[in-house]
């Protein structure tokens, strides 16, 4: 399937559009009350005050009295952040129990024995699978049917044995004979491979640290290619070869990407026979490819240009798919001929439309099948090779995300696509291109007395200040709620990077509806659910836009009787985080009270830092604070710089020690002076954990008790207590 360049390794799940579906149902609790007691009278940390000036190249001078928190091998630091834990846990101690309670209302809605749709790949079907109790998953697969013996690739549970933290992948070679197995047990991202002879089930002595989570197997199964970061920016900067049995320090560095401001990856075309290096950033990319049954040196296919993304595919013949925004701010599809693929060979086979955003296309020896928005709500189109005849699935429910899946044969009729929605689990179907019939292969199971007819999913346009018109997906369970302005609330949204965030099924969203809350995901600018130019408006000098239309979406529930004014609360992460921290300064009285996970909230220190992980990549999404323009712009929203000696709503900041997206410094800095200045007497807590990156706790029921923990700060606000 032809996306914007993404370099995942090899799995069922990093093939699919990645859509966060935790399952899980449960009976409505009781209303709101006022709570009956008083919280500990407990002195919160201080951060010590140690001025320190940043100067810009500009020459405009800011004083940050806390920036001496960024060196996480100061011991003064660790007892900052551990005093902060424990402030929390006191300041929460009598909702302890509640929180173990909703982690188990939680976890009693998930399938702890459950597996995942097997797919087809040659001679064998892969799937994965959890067990009871199970943290992990066991990746498997079956020979020639699904009644044949089970062979496991690898047990996550026994590979995460003794780890406080794990995420890893597989990928197989071409001769299905080996698994690459791809692993960091940190959280920053630094991943490790080894090598598993499937025929044997040893482990193979080669053994590479400090990749970049992927590796593409060449066609004769003797080697592959894998990424390397820089290990202090963090910004992929080399491709390698690693042949079997050598020396990982002898490796050859088959490219290195010499721009700062670009970061590479490797992966390969449906095809299988090409091999495709691209770098990129955040408005631009190129790409190179190789010959995968006989590399040679990389051959360039196009140059990179200002504001032009594109990506490469190939599904045999003589041509490559082009995936591309150039002249096409909702990007279009072309074809270009392998001997000579530059852009002015590009010729369109579906051209750009102003009402239409193309997000994916898959490729089929008879049919193409095409993902893409019209008016911010999904679709797939199909068409016919031979004829250029085509025909859209249908979709019933107002608000939903339907994506194509992983489809790694080409001879086929079938497509296998994902469906899901806020009242929806998560759905895996087949259709069928030729007869146009669909079968439901699994709905994720909730367990518990979960059943989707009590919930109710509605899709809104809010009117901007602006005028624009704000997409907004709100569900709620139907006996539990009143439209008369008295049931709480809580808005999620994140606006960056021309993520949509789609709306979703969420089983441990089910312990907020059943207790009355209205759920809405607001589909801000800066995403591309609206397309190409919804991502333009809401980045750069176009950035408050994201804040604005949040904002404006907020109050919407709150004038139109869905949730109570004093009793909405916000979330968002990373560069959500940026989103949930500008709109506390802007409009606090908005908030009962924020979530801001591993928020990126000290914009202007960060994006004037080259040394800092990713930050040059950065520019062209925020801002280059060396311009003295955009400089200026950043600090009138940035969400440190801006905290003002005035009223907060109840605050929760989360953050990960070992992040390497967004450095801990950031929320921690935050927290420190907004405790310094904030007048009002409402919560405000510094959670980081000490063990994780910047996706939090890993494995699926560590990172529930995270959940819990969040769930109970708003619920305790609240006055609900079970």
């Amino acid at each position: 399937m032809t996306k914007f360049i993404t370099f995942a390794p090899y799995s069922p799940q990093t093939m699919r559009k990645s859509i966060q579906i935790i399952l899980l149902g449960m009976s409505i609790a009781c209303s709101p009350n006022k709570p009956e007691f008083s919280l500990p009278d407990v002195a919160a940390p201080v951060a010590a005050v140690k001025p320190f000036e940043i100067t810009a190249k500009h020459g405009h001078v800011r004083v940050d009295n806390y920036y001496w928190l960024n060196d996480r091998e100061n011991p003064e630091v660790i007892a900052y952040l551990e005093a902060e834990n424990k402030y929390m846990d006191t300041m929460m101690a009598h909702t302890k129990g509640f929180q173990e309670s909703l982690f188990l209302e939680m976890r009693a809605r998930i399938k702890e024995d459950d597996s995942s749709v097997p797919f087809k790949l040659d001679d064998y079907y892969y799937y994965t699978r959890y067990v009871e109790g199970g943290e992990y998953p066991i990746y498997a697969r079956k020979k020639g049917s699904l009644e044949a013996p089970e062979e496991v690739i690898m047990d996550g549970n026994e590979l995460g044995k003794g780890k406080s933290f794990l995420n890893f992948f597989t990928s197989v070679s071409p001769d299905h004979n080996l698994a690459a197995i791809i692993m960091d047990t940190v959280g920053r991202n630094f991943y490790t491979v080894m090598i598993k002879d499937l025929r044997t089930g040893q482990m193979l002595p080669d053994k590479i640290e400090n990749i970049r989570s992927s590796a593409v197997w060449t066609n004769d199964n003797k080697s592959f290619y894998y990424s390397i970061p820089d290990p202090v920016t963090l910004r992929n900067f080399q491709v390698k070869r690693h042949f079997l049995g050598s020396e990982a320090s002898k490796d050859e560095i088959i490219f290195e990407e010499k721009d700062q401001t670009l970061s590479c990856g490797v992966g390969k075309t449906k095809s299988k026979k090409y091999i495709i290096i691209g770098s990129g950033r955040t408005d631009a990319s190129y790409a190179q490819f190789l010959d995968a049954d006989n590399p040679g040196k990389p051959i360039l296919i196009a140059p990179i240009q200002d504001n032009v993304q594109y990506s490469v595919d190939h599904a045999g013949g003589d041509q490559f798919y082009i995936y591309t925004n150039l002249n096409a701010v909702n990007y279009r599809l072309a074809q270009a001929p392998i001997s000579n693929p530059g852009s002015p060979n590009w010729k369109d086979v579906i051209p750009h439309r102003e009402a239409v955003f193309l997000e994916g296309v898959d490729y089929f020896k008879d049919f193409l099948a095409i993902e893409e928005k019209k008016e911010g709500l999904s679709q797939i189109r199909i068409i016919k090779r031979a004829d250029n005849s085509e025909h859209n699935m249908e979709f019933d429910e107002p608000a939903y995300t339907a994506g194509l899946g992983y489809n790694p044969e080409f001879e086929t009729k079938t497509l296998r696509y994902s469906y899901t929605s806020m009242t929806t689990p998560n759905s895996t179907f087949d259709y069928d291109m030729e007869t146009r019939e669909k079968t439901l292969m699994k709905e994720q199971p909730v367990l518990g007395n979960f059943n989707k007819a009590n919930y109710e999913t509605e899709r809104i346009m809010v009117t901007a200040r602006d005028g624009k018109k704000i997409p907004m997906s709100i569900v709620y369970r139907k006996d539990a709620f009143k439209k008369d302005g008295t049931a709480p609330g809580w808005i999620y949204a994140y606006g960056s990077y021309g993520a949509s965030m789609d709306p979703y099924f969420s089983s441990s969203r089910l312990s907020l509806l059943d207790r009355g809350f209205v759920y809405a995901i607001a589909h801000v600018r800066g995403g591309q659910e609206m397309g190409g130019a919804w991502y333009e408006d809401g980045k750069m000098m176009n950035k408050k836009n994201t804040f604005f239309d949040f904002i404006d979406c907020s109050k919407w529930l709150q004038d139109n009787g869905y949730v109570a004014k004093d009793k909405l609360f916000a979330s968002g992460g990373s560069a959500g985080g940026l989103l949930i921290g500008a709109v506390t300064n802007m409009a606090p009285e908005v908030y009962r009270g924020v979530i801001a996970q591993v928020a990126f909230v000290d914009v202007i220190t960060t994006m004037m830092d080259e040394s800092i992980p990713l930050t040059t990549f950065e520019w062209l999404e925020w801002g280059n604070p060396n311009i003295q323009e955009q400089y200026e712009y950043m600090l009138s929203y940035s969400p440190y710089d801006n905290v003002e000696a005035k009223a907060y709503p109840n605050i929760l900041a989360t953050t990960g020690l070992h992040d390497s997206q967004v450095q801990y410094w950031e929320p921690a800095k935050w927290v420190a002076k907004l405790r310094t200045m904030k007048t009002d007497n409402n919560r405000l807590f510094l959670y980081t954990n000490m063990d994780a990156g910047h996706g939090g706790a890993s494995g699926r029921f560590e990172s529930l008790k995270e959940l819990a923990k969040e769930y109970a700060f708003v619920f305790d606000i609240l006055g609900i207590k079970e």
